[in-house]
């Protein structure tokens, strides 16, 4: 863990994401005089070339800041919305109960460019140059390729060269994946924001070239080529071909904005969330039903009991059924209600000794989709730890990355970018990358709250998070992970706040999670009592886990997670950061 004192000459910040790349170059912008948010946008589009099997330039963008003159959280809504064509009817008339997740057929609005972009100019100082030419460099030059990215190139090889050969063109060069530690080079994409920056250039003023290259992306030549390549007929993973609904009208009609976040009162804590377009009010849910069980909340030598993991398992399992029934892109989610004490209390009563095996929601008229009875033990892909899964026909859950950064002002974000993943649909030759697929989260069945409809946003999973402690904000955290997010980052949170533990040791304590409610990405899948566990939680633990009842699955000694962290004492200026060990690709960095 890094920690930076403000006396000292030349204090910039601290930036912590899930790749040292990325990293490096929020901090680069620090030190170049640039704030919190110049130096999330310039890190947000090297994860896009560093990690480009978990996010990309047509992905989405969740965040939520404060600034050094307004401590009230806001909202960065950077998830765009379906397509006009994307209506029920339509699918039916394809003989699908669910959207397939991967493939043309699952694209929404492109987000990730207008929402940076968007930050960039509202709260930013540096150009769009200044923040994208990191980026280009990469891209041009090439990165280093981390494991992941050849086993995911590997997973979906008989796919890319069968059916998607565009992709198969940029990421089977000579027919193999690119050998771990070697460069990848993705030139197209450069001259494609060369190409946006070159326009953008054309006006004067820092702002207006920045709205410039906003309107090149929505309603020029990245629009035009996606509205023609979407015409095309692709495989995707319900086996058959089907072409694409984005038109370049979608993207000319949907811009990024800004929204209150959602905080929840916890005594001396507060936590702020999205709000239920996504799935950040579970996590609230969760910390609110265990507020009942705090004094039975207790971590030993750094690693939580057996009682702490079984409460909040059976914690998750309830508030993960309430968003199954209730969250969505809607104006009538009863948040409130959902996130009150007394709402909590009734729901409290159901948690047992035992293990449950039931998918609970709560509530007067909640429903869950009826296909669930189907999916209910339908396992996709390899594995149960929610880490980035990809399929042979490039099914994928859990595919993200995350950034956090505070600076000596006082500014800071939480982000979680995710979508446009190089496995999610073709590559469109013309820009270097390829569309998102999370409109796989919507329900096909009419009536729910995140049921399908034109210009709606799906439920997404993506879940950024910041803390304040005496109504101050202190703390900007978040993980990728699909469903788990909120679940690792309650993890996090109950290591931090109840364990007495610093940011780095939070992030270190053995994790876990539950899969006992339906996935969000196709197909749906969910094991009524699976609890996925860090094995460093002890021998003992997982013993008595089992007795309880869990179906207990030992993911290994470092599985779980990849959180982020950074934080700044309002009081002193002190600040700090902390980044994920596993899998020796996370990064905190700070002066």
């Amino acid at each position: 863990m890094f920690t930076t004192r403000p006396e000292l000459a030349g204090t910039h910040g601290m930036v912590a994401s899930t790749h040292w790349l990325a990293s490096a170059t929020g901090m680069a912008v620090l030190e170049d005089g640039g704030n919190a948010f110049d130096a999330a946008v310039a890190a947000g589009f090297v994860l896009q070339v560093a990690e480009p099997h978990l996010n990309g330039p047509a992905g989405q963008v969740p965040g939520i800041f404060v600034t050094a003159s307004d401590p009230t959280p806001r909202v960065l809504c950077g998830q765009g919305v379906s397509p006009a064509a994307a209506t029920p009817e339509h699918f039916a008339d394809l003989g699908l109960d669910l959207i397939p997740g991967s493939g043309l057929l699952a694209a929404t609005v492109p987000g990730a460019w207008d929402a940076w972009l968007l930050l960039l100019r509202d709260h930013g100082t540096k150009s769009l140059r200044d923040v994208l030419g990191y980026a280009i460099s990469y891209a041009w030059k090439g990165v280093p390729v981390v494991c992941r990215i050849t086993e995911t190139i590997d997973a979906v090889a008989g796919l890319f060269a069968n059916h998607w050969p565009t992709s198969a063109q940029l990421w089977l060069p000579n027919g193999e994946a690119p050998t771990p530690g070697s460069l990848h080079r993705n030139p197209t994409l450069a001259r494609t924001w060369q190409r946006l920056l070159a326009e953008a250039e054309t006006v004067s003023g820092r702002e207006e070239q920045i709205e410039a290259a906003r309107r090149a992306w929505s309603q020029g030549f990245v629009a035009e080529a996606i509205d023609t390549f979407s015409r095309g007929a692709f495989r995707d993973d319900s086996g058959r071909d089907h072409a694409g609904l984005l038109t370049g009208d979608d993207l000319a009609g949907w811009s990024a904005s800004y929204e209150n976040a959602l905080v929840t009162d916890f005594g001396e804590w507060g936590l702020a969330k999205c709000g239920p377009w996504t799935q950040g009010p579970v996590l609230a849910q969760q910390l609110r039903l265990l507020e009942g069980f705090a004094d039975e909340l207790e971590y030993v030598d750094g690693r939580p009991t057996a009682r702490t993991v079984h409460l909040a398992t059976e914690c998750a399992k309830l508030a993960f059924a309430d968003r199954e029934a209730w969250y969505g892109d809607t104006d009538d989610v009863p948040v409130e209600w959902l996130l009150s004490r007394a709402y909590a209390e009734q729901r409290r009563a159901l948690v047992g000794a035992e293990a449950s095996g039931e998918l609970r929601p709560g509530g007067e008229g909640a429903r869950l989709p009826k296909v669930l009875e189907r999916t209910r033990g339908e396992r996709a892909g390899a594995g149960a730890i929610g880490e980035p899964t990809v399929g042979p026909s490039g099914q994928t859950r859990g595919d993200t990355v995350h950034i956090d950064v505070v600076d000596a002002d006082g500014n800071m974000i939480s982000a979680t970018p995710s979508g446009g993943w190089l496995q999610s649909s073709p590559t469109i030759p013309e820009l270097g990358f390829c569309l998102d697929s999370r409109a796989q989260m919507f329900w096909l069945e009419q009536g729910l709250p995140n049921s399908l409809a034109p210009g709606k946003r799906p439920r997404i999973t993506l879940s950024p998070s910041l803390a304040l402690r005496g109504g101050r904000p202190v703390l900007a955290f978040g993980t990728p992970g699909g469903d788990q997010q909120d679940q690792w980052q309650l993890c996090f949170w109950l290591a931090h706040t109840r364990g007495g533990l610093n940011l780095q040791e939070s992030i270190d304590a053995p994790a876990w999670h539950t899969t006992a409610f339906p996935s969000s990405f196709y197909p749906r899948w969910w094991m009524p009592r699976e609890l996925v566990v860090e094995s460093r939680i002890g021998e003992a633990a997982i013993a008595e886990l089992a007795e309880r009842g869990h179906d207990v699955v030992d993911a290994g000694r470092w599985a779980l997670g990849r959180l982020s962290a950074v934080s700044r004492d309002p009081g002193t200026g002190l600040l700090h950061a902390a980044a994920n060990p596993r899998g020796m690709q996370g990064y905190a960095v700070g002066r």
